[in-house]
């Protein structure tokens, strides 16, 4: 570790209760921490209601199912998270361009 825990950022995940999300949160949530196991302080998984699926750094919204209307791939998320809390952290094989479609 770089440095205490209690240093680094922590994010939270929102996820709806009622559509059964939590699994879906939880995965991302482990995704993120084994990513960023150096600069994330953890991640905390936040019961909601009415669809909700955000991803914050405190007041910052990094995804928001609301917003953007589906769900993020986690390439996309790790992507994001990494321009927030670590813009210079390479992301190996997720910082790859996809092909365009034909």
């Amino acid at each position: 570790m770089t440095s205490d825990a209690t240093d680094r950022p922590i994010l939270q995940i929102e996820y709806c209760r009622q559509c059964r999300w939590m699994l879906r949160a939880a995965w991302m949530a482990q995704e993120l921490l084994t990513t960023f196991e150096d600069e994330l302080g953890g991640v905390t998984l936040m019961p909601g209601t009415g669809g909700v699926f955000a991803v914050r750094h405190g007041a910052a919204v990094i995804w928001s199912r609301k917003e953007e209307g589906r769900f993020p791939d986690i390439t996309e998320l790790k992507q994001r998270v990494r321009d927030h809390i670590a813009p210079d952290k390479p992301l190996g094989h997720a910082d790859r361009k996809r092909p365009a479609e034909p």
